[in-house]
């Protein structure tokens, strides 16, 4: 027989349902208004930020940078128009659709594209991202005439980094590129937003604080698909300023001419000044290719590109001087008074020390020699004698009070400062004591010795300025943009070497005679319109280098220097010439020096070439190396 329930029962029941009942439904208001009051007390400025987002948004307009300019006014890097396409992740549902659509039409990895994507991802789903510069007017129509088929995708016309001639002096301009995120947690570049372009390399990185310029802002109006309709407001960019350097467009040209596709440098002084009149490093790069964008590919095949075009060899690269450190050891032994002007050695070929014998470049010998016969002719064996009797820490003296063994100072990143040695040097470094032996391979420039083509510059400039060392100077001056003002650049007063006036009338002329007499070294490259001075070095490759040639035997061949200036009676130009792998410096390095010289000093009329007619200056191949010492 079944239960039966009785009225007070079934009440009972009834009411504990209907508590229940009312205590769920009050939980579940209870959780409601906490959800409201998440979403609109909690991340209420969120959402409102997401939904202005999907109509207003405010977007930061780039600022054309300052052009660069010579001495002279010649433009060297403008800015060129450019249409470069934008994603912005935020208005995007498929994006790998999306992305393999673009990748599609504009030739790019879909892979590559993601790279691009990821270098700039951040919390900001609407910032947008570039992940092409330079579109042509084919695929900025196609993308344009996609447009519902590509939401979250823009085209912004915008201006583009372009270096007018091209690969000419692109280590010295250097190139620009995206703020990386290393950069954007250094203190030097603190309120830069990530995707700013700022200068990575050369005077675009030294002088980026007055190039950059102010971006703008603009407020839109866009759809659903995240496509602008109307600009609200806007506040123009202001393009950076523009600055004028003190290279010689005319001196640059000819030096890249001279060295043409010889590895190797050149650098270019006033030695009244300090002024860098010409700096070229070979091999090199064309700075557009690099400025803005560049594939990952590309630009690892770049980096490890066994002959390093990416490396300033003025400044990073450090060699064995060779016979060109004569001049130092030359004022070592006068001013020491280790030597005077009529002191005779004989030379008969080589010199010993103990059991080993010290070779001179002439195996015959050169007879009697004094200390001029000694730099005319470049006579190793009176510089081991001597450089001996003067000791290796003497020589590291003066070698420091013409500038070598510390970076010059020049306004450009990451400059080394090679080596001068000395008997604490050796004993901190390598735990040995110093030997004699090693001493007689500094005195020409060799052992452990090492300089930067910039340190030899500097130093054959003072002696052509009367013995004022100046630190090597880039920038003249500045131009406002906004009020068209120039200002001046600081000017840094040369420092007096400690040399005396005898010693350095001494050595200019013993550089005169290397170059116009006969039995001098650079002879066969004496000028017919300027006088010359100069020494020839001849520097041996000591180690094995990592790069590869097609030919062994030139890898290990010598480095060919010449240090020269011109006029002798009132020098205007100081020009240091390194050809790698060159050979003898009186064959390959002298000449090159030579036609620099002339070139910047002959009648000048200088005038800017209009851009669209400018480009890099083509080089005739090298001519055949005539075999000489220096």
């Amino acid at each position: 027989m079944g239960a039966r329930f009785f009225p007070q029962e079934e009440e009972r029941e009834l009411e504990g349902k209907i508590y229940w009942f009312l205590i769920l439904l009050l939980a579940g208001l209870m959780l409601l208004l906490l959800r409201a009051w998440h979403l609109q007390v909690t991340k209420g400025e969120h959402y409102l930020a997401l939904s202005e987002n999907n109509r207003l948004r405010v977007v930061e307009t780039p600022p054309p940078r300052g052009r660069i300019f010579d001495r002279h006014g010649t433009l060297l890097v403008n800015n060129i128009p450019s249409f470069n396409l934008y994603v912005v992740l935020g208005d995007i549902k498929e994006r790998a659709t999306v992305l393999r659509r673009i990748s599609h039409i504009i030739k790019v990895p879909a892979e590559e594209i993601n790279h691009r994507i990821q270098k700039r991802k951040n919390s900001d789903p609407y910032s947008p991202i570039k992940i092409e510069e330079d579109l042509t007017m084919r695929e900025v129509a196609i993308i344009e005439g996609h447009g519902l088929e590509l939401p979250g995708v823009k085209i912004e016309a915008e201006y583009k980094r372009h270096a007018v001639y091209g690969p000419m002096a692109a280590h010295l301009l250097g190139y620009v590129g995206e703020i990386t995120h290393d950069q954007l947690k250094s203190e030097k570049y603190e309120g830069i937003k990530s995707g700013t372009i700022i200068g990575q390399y050369g005077v675009e990185q030294s002088l980026n604080t007055v190039l950059m310029g102010i971006p703008g802002e603009k407020k839109i109006e866009v759809d659903a698909l995240g496509h602008e309709q109307q600009v609200v407001q806007e506040t123009l960019p202001l393009r950076g300023d523009d600055i004028f350097l003190t290279l010689d467009h005319k001196a640059q040209q000819a030096a890249e001419k001279a060295l043409a596709d010889r590895p190797g440098a050149i650098v270019a002084l006033d030695p009244r000044n300090g002024d860098l009149l010409a700096m070229v490093s070979h091999p090199s790069f064309n700075p557009n290719e690099i400025s803005g964008g560049i594939s990952t590919k590309t630009w690892q095949a770049l980096i490890k590109d066994k002959k390093r075009p990416l490396t300033n060899r003025t400044i990073h690269g450090k060699y064995p001087p060779g016979s060109v450190f004569k001049i130092i050891l030359s004022a070592a032994l006068l001013d020491t008074k280790t030597v005077t002007a009529r002191d005779q050695i004989e030379c008969k070929g080589s010199t010993h020390l103990g059991d080993r014998e010290f070779k001179d470049w002439k195996k015959t010998g050169h007879g009697k020699v004094d200390i001029h016969r000694a730099m005319v002719e470049s006579c190793d064996v009176y510089y081991y004698e001597k450089g001996l009797e003067l000791g290796v820490d003497n020589i590291a003296k003066y070698s420091r009070i013409f500038g070598l063994g510390e970076p010059t100072g020049i306004d450009l990143a990451y400059e080394k400062k090679g080596l001068i040695p000395t008997k604490k040097w050796k004993k901190k470094h390598l735990k040995e004591p110093w030997y004699p032996g090693e001493t007689l391979s500094v005195s020409i420039g060799q052992g452990f010795v090492s300089t930067t083509p910039m340190q030899l510059a500097t130093m054959i400039s003072a002696v052509a300025g009367e013995g004022i060392w100046y630190k090597p100077r880039l920038l003249i001056k500045t131009r406002e943009n906004l009020t068209g003002k120039y200002n001046e650049a600081e000017f840094t007063q040369g420092r007096k070497i400690p040399i005396s006036t005898e010693t350095l009338a001494i050595i200019k002329k013993s550089l005169a005679g290397v170059v116009a007499e006969t039995k001098g070294t650079a002879n066969k490259s004496k000028s017919d319109l300027v006088s010359i001075a100069g020494k020839t070095g001849t520097a041996q490759v000591v180690g094995r280098e990592t790069m590869e040639f097609d030919d062994v035997t030139e890898a290990f061949a010598d480095h060919a220097w010449f240090a020269a200036f011109a006029p002798v009676e009132n020098p205007r130009i100081a020009v240091i010439v390194l050809v790698e792998n060159g050979g003898h410096g009186g064959a390959t390095a002298a000449p090159l020096a030579r036609n620099i010289i002339e070139a910047y000093l002959e009648p000048r009329q200088v005038e800017s070439q209009p851009i669209e007619n400018a480009g890099f200056p083509l080089v005739p191949p090298a001519s055949p190396r005539e075999p000489h010492h220096g």
